[in-house]
């Protein structure tokens, strides 16, 4: 698990095959084989490190379901290690388990932050809600608003300037990863289990 709350940013390095390569430094000061690492939002396993890189294999399902397929060599990754029990949380829950691929629509700025406008595919707008959070890249963010094929947060300049949004223009890929809440909520909404699973149950219970 993590927080969305990025310590530095990597390059990559290599990517052959199935195995992917990351330049890095912060991240690797106590890292282990079998450490989880969040890369641009997706949660990856270390196989191998040096001293200033790691190494991660890459299911073909992750690339299907990722920007992972346009990043290329020397290109910027938000890294996070995993959360620590007893560290601060800053951002909020974040799994590392991409839900798709949006296109940003433009960065503009508004006073002392900057809102991103994001295109997103209906299944995930369904779960992204005005004051909410989502994570873009692996960056934990508050929603600003949401529409039917869009949506938009706020970052502070200090956001882009410690994560690879420095590099993000219009038309760039962004991975998406919904509230785990919201999820939840979906799914209690849409699966019948019992005919006495209603939204009035659910609301008497406590559930909404």
């Amino acid at each position: 698990m993590f927080t969305g709350i990025v310590e530095e940013v990597g390059r990559l390095k290599s990517f052959d095959g199935g195995r992917i390569e990351i330049s890095c430094a912060k991240v690797l000061s106590d890292v282990k084989i079998g450490d989880s690492i969040n890369t641009n939002g997706i949660c990856l396993t270390v196989v191998d490190f040096g001293a200033d890189f790691f190494a991660a294999d890459v299911m073909p399902e992750t690339f299907r379901k990722t920007s992972l397929n346009e990043l290329k060599r020397g290109g910027a990754v938000n890294l996070e290690r995993a959360l620590q029990v007893g560290g601060r949380f800053g951002g909020h829950i974040v799994s590392g388990h991409i839900d798709g691929v949006g296109k940003i629509l433009s960065i503009r700025p508004e006073g002392n932050a900057l809102v991103v406008d994001v295109s997103a595919e209906s299944h995930l707008l369904k779960q992204i809600a005005p004051k909410g959070s989502v994570a873009l890249d692996g960056i934990s963010l508050t929603v600003v608003d949401a529409a039917n094929e869009n949506f938009s947060v706020s970052m502070i300049p200090h956001t882009r300037t410690v994560t690879n949004f420095q590099a993000k223009r219009a038309g760039s890929a962004v991975n998406i990863e919904t509230d785990v809440l919201a999820k939840y909520v979906e799914r209690l909404m849409t699966f019948k289990t019992s005919p006495d699973v209603t939204t009035d149950f659910l609301t008497a219970n406590g559930f909404l």
